[in-house]
């Protein structure tokens, strides 16, 4: 997002959407049963998570320690940042993926290769917002740091909240119907569990006063 206060929400956003991509359902069984994936956090990194195990024809629990999903992400009021999306290239916008990358190493960030996947990949997260969630992200604007326009919203007061809460609808919907998604809102998830070759399997988590 456009403000430093949620930015690294950005950055796990897509750094989960691209481990679920690695993650492909013969990774997976190596470590987990083939088509199953727990998902910490209700906000726009775990939502993402949630969308892409589900898009992927998997299934998914994910927990939020709040009455209620959503997160610090739904507070961000800037947008979201990506290079080479589809609305800059409709819109005559030139940027790159190296020049979004050699701004975010000017900001100060400190993990380059955090930055290789979160900017070498936000267009194509920017564009899977628009074209999965029928999101608006038709306003693009330029922001402090930046040195191009890249930072997408719509028309919304609160794009962060309007994001969010589209990916929640999904997953919330899909758990309706099916028996692939379940959220489960007031669980802390406190103890991860793992096999004799030290890879997590699953975790235990508190609801209630009682451990799951």
């Amino acid at each position: 997002f456009g403000s430093s206060r949620v930015a690294r929400t950005t950055i796990f956003n897509h750094l989960c959407r691209n481990l679920c991509q690695l993650l492909s359902l013969g990774a997976m069984a190596t470590v987990f049963p083939a088509d199953q994936a727990i998902v910490v956090g209700g906000g726009l990194a775990g939502m993402s998570a949630a969308n892409t195990v589900l898009e992927n024809g998997g299934r998914t629990v994910l927990l939020d320690k709040s009455s209620f999903c959503g997160g610090n992400s739904t507070k961000a009021t800037s947008g979201i940042n990506g290079a080479e999306t589809k609305t800059q290239k409709t819109k005559g916008i030139e940027d790159t993926i190296e020049l979004f990358t050699s701004d975010t190493l000017k900001g100060g960030a400190k993990k380059p290769e955090v930055v290789k996947v979160l900017c070498g990949n936000s267009g194509a997260d920017v564009d899977w917002l628009v074209d999965k969630f029928s999101l608006d992200l038709s306003l693009v604007a330029r922001l402090g740091g930046h040195s191009a326009p890249r930072t997408h919203r719509g028309k919304e007061r609160f794009p962060g909240m309007t994001i969010t809460y589209a990916l929640i609808q999904m997953v919330e919907k899909i758990a309706e119907r099916t028996d692939k998604a379940r959220i489960v809102t007031k669980a802390r998830a406190h103890k991860l569990l793992t096999n004799s070759a030290g890879a997590c399997v699953g975790l235990i988590y508190e609801k209630g006063g009682l451990d799951f």
